[in-house]
């Protein structure tokens, strides 16, 4: 089931609290103090019962989004939205949209998505963007956290999910649309751990759900005949080129058949 994205009434909210603390930790205490002078003297000078904390925070608050001028929600709004369409285009990856990442991405609009061992943020923006909940598995924290910024930037961060662990730790816990894998996910396993990977994956994916796997990337490579092997009984392709993020010389496309 795919998590349901926040109001962009609410990000926006979240957006101008995030600027503000921003730059109260940037400023010494002595601006913060003037600020709060600045803001009593605007409550005293309006007619009301109590000048209370909550109160002084409020226009504290106030008085900073002034100073930082940040765009109203209309505007804020418009920006967000152009830059969520843009995200949704795969040529903002560097992949085509008949490539087999596009392909998968339409057919399980707002499903559940794993995207593993992937070394750049695009396939899980993507599939967000998309309408996708995503769940990316890695063991390298810099990629995660791209992906996490990449997600704030256009409020995507309720559909994407990061966990720090090799994909021979991992195992799956809800059901699966799609998964998405690099070759560098899988070819440092032994072949032992590559089958047991893949068996669970499979298993958590739901029928008629697909599985692309890039087969060669770099350096590293993953026998096709192994996942031919692998895939009995599912729709297999191959098709020339990866995930269109490095070099990618083949993706190995599978099908669950629907019973």
């Amino acid at each position: 089931m795919s998590q349901r994205p926040r109001s962009l009434r609410y990000e926006y909210e979240l957006f101008v609290e995030r600027e503000i603390e921003n730059y109260k930790e940037s400023i010494p205490r002595s601006a913060i103090l003037k600020i709060g002078d600045d803001a009593v003297a605007v409550l005293q000078s309006q007619p009301q019962l109590a000048l209370t904390e909550i109160l002084l925070c409020a226009e504290v608050d106030r008085i900073i989004q002034g100073r930082l001028r940040l765009p109203s929600f209309a505007t804020w709004r418009k920006r967000r939205l152009k830059a969520l369409k843009e995200f949704s285009r795969p040529e903002r990856w560097g992949f085509r949209a008949d490539s087999a990442l596009a392909r998968a991405a339409l057919s399980v609009a707002e499903g559940h998505v794993l995207v593993a061992g992937v070394s750049a943020e695009g396939p899980a923006i993507y599939l967000a963007a998309n309408g996708c909940a995503v769940t990316a598995v890695d063991t390298t924290e810099d990629v995660l956290e791209r992906v996490l910024n990449a997600a704030a930037e256009v409020g995507l961060t309720s559909r994407v999910r990061c966990v720090g662990e090799a994909l021979a730790n991992w195992s799956p816990d809800r059901p699966l649309n799609a998964v998405v894998v690099a070759a560098a996910a899988l070819s440092g396993l032994s072949t032992v751990e590559r089958a047991r990977a893949i068996e669970l994956l499979q298993q958590a994916t739901t029928a008629g759900g697909v599985h692309v796997v890039e087969g060669t990337v770099g350096g590293e490579a993953l026998p096709l005949e192994e996942l031919r092997d692998r895939y009995r009984g599912w729709h297999i392709t191959v098709e020339r080129g990866g995930l269109g993020l490095g070099y990618g010389a083949e993706t190995f496309l599978a099908r669950k058949e629907v019973a």
